[in-house]
């Protein structure tokens, strides 16, 4: 065997993988109906992809403890206003927060539960 097949094999080894290349059907039938479209999966990979910015997050935070107006939410997590009306232009595109006026004064908070609970699960996540 020639020595780059030889590392190959070596490299793919370390990895966790079937000892017998054997497809179990009754596991697959189990689990290919649930398997995401890739419509489906594109879109989720384009959610987290917005969830990836470290200051998008910081906003979430923010509002995950209270709803906020802009001034009070670029303090909280001392960024710009300019910056802060970006990030949540991005985030409301998305669906991620939703706002409401009064008066003059614009409030966000986060779209609804889901967005809570996907917030707080993956912080608590971390923290474990």
């Amino acid at each position: 065997m020639p020595a780059s097949s030889q590392k190959n094999k070596k490299a793919i080894g370390d990895a966790p993988s079937c000892d017998v290349p054997l497809v179990h059907l009754e596991n697959v039938r189990q689990v290919q109906p649930e398997v995401l479209e890739t419509t489906k999966a594109q879109r989720m990979a384009e959610f987290f992809s917005v969830l990836s910015d470290p200051h998008r997050l910081k906003l979430l935070s923010a509002l995950a403890q209270q709803e906020l107006c802009v001034c009070d939410l670029a303090a909280a997590v001392k960024m710009g206003e300019s910056a802060v009306s970006h990030q949540l232009r991005v985030l409301k595109s998305h669906r991620l927060v939703k706002y409401r006026r009064q008066g003059r004064n614009v409030f966000y908070s986060l779209a609804d539960g889901h967005v809570a609970s996907i917030y707080r699960d993956v912080a608590d996540h971390l923290d474990e």
